[in-house]
């Protein structure tokens, strides 16, 4: 599970984020594209922009889901 005090600084404020067990597999850049980028210096992705829609909403729920480490923190704000 995703630890909030283990996020990359890159992250945007908001409930969704990415910690340091991203293991850059590029799942959540294929799910969600519109707000997962990779960091190409530190091989990981982060969240660049937080869902400004119930679809992009869903697809960043689903990408955290579908993150084979759990990666991928939701802290409900």
């Amino acid at each position: 599970m995703a630890d909030v005090a283990n996020k990359y600084a890159e992250n945007v404020p908001g409930k969704f984020y990415v910690d340091d067990q991203c293991i850059d597999c590029d799942l959540c850049r294929e799910t969600a594209p519109a707000n997962f980028k990779r960091n190409d210096d530190g091989g990981h992705s982060y969240v660049y922009k937080q869902p400004e829609t119930l679809e992009e909403d869903g697809l960043c729920k689903e990408a955290m889901e579908g993150c084979p480490v759990e990666a991928i923190g939701n802290d409900g704000t």
